[in-house]
């Protein structure tokens, strides 16, 4: 499966997606976030598929951004399609029934960070930089930056870093939240594998309905999500993996789920 902008291998399950723009230092354009799309809506349908990680081609960005060239002369009408586009990706890959693990080398800025921001776990590398520039561009984040970021690190972090318009390093993000962990950049593809792997290893159907439960609650009441999770909870008691996960624990032995 391969798009001009989108490389994308598949190997155990794990589907690593790369934006592949290097002299672009990646940045997303309608061309780009339209392969992502399409790329990870087969994904999603790929039962053999159970993780994906999603990095930036090079060494220098994971990506820098919207594409800047492409949105300057672009009408207010053009630019509240194109906000609509890159929100449709992100929501895409949030709901996706696949985890997905940002793998952030180099630079993450405005579109880059949000779209790290709709992966499930972030782990950066020690040279990453991280930041909404927007508003040094007369603009605001527009796929979703505002959102995601307000809901996780909170309001005042999230309003000092887009009013400021400031890039943080890999450091800070970790401290404040952002990311999960940083490694060094040499070993930044073999932690989010080791990560896929795990994850690959258990009932995608558990895996997958656990991140429905835990997108879907943070709108709910913390009732509401009580009962959500009871309900999915119920519902894969009447899994072939339920079965086999619970039967190879009984016989001591490794489960073969099937995702059925």
């Amino acid at each position: 499966m391969e798009n001009p902008n989108i490389l994308c291998e598949i190997a155990e399950g794990i589907a690593t997606v790369t934006v592949n723009r290097p002299a672009s230092l990646n940045a997303l354009n309608s061309q780009v976030l339209g392969e992502l799309e399409c790329t990870l809506y087969k994904l999603e349908q790929d039962a053999a598929v159970r993780v994906v990680i999603l990095t930036g081609a090079g060494e220098k960005a994971f990506v820098a951004g919207a594409d800047i060239k492409e949105m300057a002369d672009m009408t207010s009408f053009e630019g509240h399609r194109f906000a609509l586009q890159g929100q449709r990706v992100m929501l895409f890959m949030e709901k996706m029934s696949k985890p997905v693990i940002a793998a952030v080398n180099g630079y993450a800025l405005g579109g880059g960070l949000e779209l790290a921001l709709a992966c499930d776990v972030i782990y950066a590398s020690d040279n990453a930089k991280l930041g909404f520039p927007e508003v040094t561009l007369g603009i605001i984040p527009g796929f979703g930056g505002t959102q995601n970021l307000s809901r996780l690190i909170g309001p005042n972090r999230a309003k000092e870093l887009i009013y400021s318009g400031r890039m943080i390093n890999a450091q800070k993000a970790l401290a404040w939240g952002v990311v999960n962990e940083v490694v060094a950049q040499a070993e930044l593809a073999a932690k989010a594998l080791e990560l896929a792997r795990e994850i690959a290893n258990n009932g995608s159907l558990g895996v997958g309905y656990a991140k429905n439960a835990i997108v879907n609650g943070l709108n709910m009441t913390k009732e509401d999500g009580f009962r959500y999770e009871s309900s999915l909870f119920g519902v894969l008691f009447a899994t072939e993996d339920q079965k086999e996960g619970m039967g190879a624990f009984v016989e001591k032995r490794k489960a073969q789920f099937k995702g059925k």
